[in-house]
């Protein structure tokens, strides 16, 4: 604004003088704002559905929450004739393989599996997309439910929890993760471009000795029940079985998923 002499009144600037509204010095660069919670669309849907299907259980009485758990967990005795007697019927012979993934003991087995989701998840939709994410995801679970049963049959104990998909998700990661760290970009190009991280084949991702090392350490946590996501059975033990199952799945099948370019097909990773 001047006055009526052409002049500027005393302590006035230019919008171009002005500095920034968001406190960025003058003449620098606007930087573009990351959302803080920037969770994949897919991701998104299966945390929702894993957290309605507790909200669900807590409105039920305890009784009818005992029979909801039982009707969607995975119980091998279901496939050597106890299907009839078991909540769920004889239909629960199927669904069980897809339903125990979403049912969880308690909030804190809820919560690790979440969190573990988010992780893993979120890194293979931003490569994969959401649709080939969870057909992965059932996939892996579906192995991990497999794997429990051969080791387990007729057992009348229910095993729920999405931990064989999660720890699927998990091998899929472990099939680019050492090619993004041999590579410009390490770590950041994991988030930031995705899809530019070459995946090896089987034989040589398995050649890998970092790879071998991280798989031999998951397998044997879990067979000593040190660690795991945390499926559960009955007696409160951690379904080890449904974890290296979904593991090896994933490790094993995502090149199946994976439509990221190979090898030399891999543009120039031009990040910083």
């Amino acid at each position: 604004m001047t006055d009526e002499n052409g002049e500027r009144p005393p302590g006035e600037t230019t919008s171009a003088s002005q500095p920034p509204q968001d406190g960025r010095p003058l003449g620098s660069p606007e930087v573009a704002r990351e959302p803080i919670f920037n969770i994949p669309p897919m991701v998104l849907a299966l945390l929702t559905v894993l957290i309605a299907v507790m909200g669900y259980r807590l409105i039920l009485s305890e009784d009818a929450d005992t029979a909801f758990v039982l009707a969607l967990a995975l119980i091998p005795a279901r496939l050597t004739g106890y299907a009839a007697e078991l909540p769920g019927g004889v239909t629960a012979i199927y669904t069980q393989f897809v339903t125990h993934m979403f049912v969880h003991a308690d909030a804190m087995h809820l919560a690790f599996n979440s969190a573990a989701l988010l992780a893993f998840g979120g890194a293979l939709e931003k490569r994969i997309g959401g649709l080939s994410l969870l057909l992965f995801f059932l996939v892996c679970g579906l192995a991990g439910a497999v794997t429990f049963i051969a080791f387990n049959s007729g057992l009348l104990a229910p095993m729920i929890g999405a931990s064989g998909a999660i720890a699927g998700l998990m091998g899929g990661v472990m099939r680019y993760f050492f090619s993004a760290m041999d590579e410009r970009g390490g770590l950041r190009r994991l988030n930031v471009a995705p899809k530019s991280v070459p995946l090896k084949g089987l034989r040589a991702a398995l050649s890998d000795r970092r790879l071998q090392i991280v798989s031999a350490s998951f397998i044997v946590m879990n067979i000593a029940a040190l660690i795991g996501f945390g499926d559960i059975n009955a007696n409160n033990a951690i379904a080890w079985e449904a974890h290296v199952g979904g593991y090896l799945a994933g490790l094993m099948l995502f090149g199946f998923f994976d439509i990221a370019p190979r090898h030399n097909e891999v543009p120039e990773y031009r990040g910083d």
